[in-house]
């Protein structure tokens, strides 16, 4: 029996268990059995053909994002409209079968979007150039899901069914699960809340199913087999991730009002450029970057050319950004803006920048 066949045969019992305490255990191994069989799918096999034609593309600018989708439901007009690249678009399927880049300048920042093939069911199994397609979906900063407004939660459910299958976890947060294999000593359990969906036991029994006998666990929320499954496999990504139904010029309004009511989802019209720009704001606020002006002393501060740091950026990354030496030869800086009490602020290597700051950086 191959491994997809095992497969199908889990998720066929898991659907047929019904969910109660006594089952809990049973379906705790069936998870675990078949994370272990979906990581060895992903593995690329050794006796692979020639190399094909390159897929990845240079990461390149401030941030990286992925458009993924269906075919057909606009990613190529939408890359066209947001950056000067020109993605062939038509009223075809898989229009595009390759990686497009784009770059999109927003708030002097450069944002690397990227204009995937059209993913189908069954992508996470190889089908349609899926398991590439989601490589580099992974590599990614955001992902941004574009849906068609005009055939409903469908395709929502399936690309987050495809996604979850290969290990990347949408709009969530890392467990938060201390695990450590060890050499001996046998299974060391504890956590700091009450567990009302994992126990001692079924930690064990996952644990055994991956040949671990010997290890440290600490829960400190109460998480689920199968976000503890995750901390155990360790190649789990988790980004954000923002629902766009496109095509909303197509449905009632009630419908497109519906849709924007939903958690991380915008609604657009690609055909008739509606609500781009609330899009862009959105996608800003995923990213979380913010934009840092440097000053000269005794001149004005360079509004021209901006340097781009993850939100929670310290002083001391914008040194190791301007030059890798910098922070060795810092002295003291002078900043100026909301991240102060005063204007202009003394502050040192520790303090937290926030967007449009201007910093003046004094060496020794």
């Amino acid at each position: 029996m191959g491994i997809l066949e095992k497969i199908s045969e889990i998720e066929k019992e898991i659907a047929r268990t019904q969910k109660n305490k006594a089952t809990e255990y049973h379906l705790g191994l069936l998870k675990a059995k078949l994370a272990k069989y979906r990581a060895q799918l992903l593995e690329p096999s050794k006796s692979s053909a020639g190399k094909g034609e390159g897929f990845d593309v240079m990461k390149s600018g401030d941030a990286r994002v992925a458009l993924i989708g269906f075919p057909s439901v606009g990613k190529s007009t939408f890359l066209s409209l947001m950056t000067s690249t020109a993605s062939e678009a038509a009223s075809y399927e898989f229009t595009t079968l390759t990686c497009i880049p784009g770059v999109i300048e927003y708030k002097g920042a450069n944002i690397q979007l990227l204009d995937l093939p059209g993913i189908i069911e069954g992508a996470a199994q190889g089908k349609g150039r899926g398991r590439q397609v989601i490589a580099v979906a992974r590599t990614a900063d955001v992902v941004i899901m574009m849906l068609d407004a005009t055939k409903g939660e469908v395709q929502r459910s399936l690309l987050e069914k495809e996604l979850e299958s290969v290990g990347i976890r949408l709009n969530k947060d890392k467990p938060n699960i201390y695990f450590k294999p060890k050499k001996g000593g046998g299974i060391s359990f504890n956590s700091t809340v009450t567990l009302t969906q994992c126990s001692e036991k079924l930690v064990q029994l996952i644990l055994h199913e991956y040949k671990i006998f010997n290890a440290e666990v600490l829960f400190r929320e109460d998480s689920t087999p199968d976000e503890f499954i995750d901390v155990i496999v360790g190649n789990r990504v988790y980004m954000p991730c923002l629902y766009v139904y496109n095509k909303i010029d197509q449905i009632s309004m009630e419908e497109v009002d519906r849709l924007a009511r939903r958690s991380h989802s915008v609604v657009i019209s690609c055909g008739m450029k509606l609500n781009l720009d609330y899009l862009l704001e959105k996608l800003w606020e995923c990213l979380a970057l913010t934009c840092i002006f440097t000053k000269k002393r005794g001149q004005r501060p360079d509004f021209a050319d901006a340097i781009i740091l993850r939100r929670g950026a310290s002083v001391e990354h914008v040194c190791h950004r301007i030059h890798r030496t910098l922070a060795s030869q810092f002295k003291y800086a002078l900043v100026w803006g909301t991240s102060t009490k005063y204007s202009p602020q003394r502050v040192g290597l520790n303090h937290m920048m926030e967007h449009e700051d201007v910093i003046q950086i004094v060496k020794k």
